[in-house]
């Protein structure tokens, strides 16, 4: 593993937004039927009926996943993108309704949703283009 492609000028974003996604998905796995829960009792009856376990594992699976990958500074607009698309339906499902504070003003609002939103597109943004076209 080449150490100067993981601690380049993006490392501590990756780091930080990876830390995050892996501590909310792993607490949703280690502390019982928290992703269970989510997807029977929450996107089951706003619609996902029967997908609804299917999708939150789905969420938390991808987010371990690609919070690796962050970390590692490997498939990074792959990843930025996965986790900008499960943050933009957060805040269409969840937070929106709850306002933009997520403590103060407010309560389970979306700017926490909005600011990671941010730092992915800063990620995605900053990696490095895969594929050249040459145009002639």
């Amino acid at each position: 593993m080449d150490k100067d492609k993981i601690f380049n000028n993006t490392f501590l974003l990756r780091f930080g937004v990876a830390v995050i996604f892996l501590s909310h998905s792993l607490h949703g796995i280690l502390t019982g039927n928290d992703v269970n829960d989510f997807g029977n009792l929450f996107l089951n009856k706003i619609g996902f009926s029967p997908f609804g376990v299917f999708l939150a594992w789905s969420v938390v699976l991808s987010q371990i996943v690609t919070s690796i990958l962050l970390i590692a500074n490997k498939a990074l607009k792959v990843s930025c993108l996965i986790n900008i698309v499960i943050l933009i339906f957060g805040i269409i499902t969840v937070h929106f309704s709850e306002g933009w504070y997520v403590v103060g003003a407010g309560r389970n609002g979306m700017e926490f949703s909005f600011i990671l939103i941010i730092v992915l597109f800063t990620i995605l943004l900053s990696a490095k283009k895969t594929i050249r076209l040459k145009i002639t």
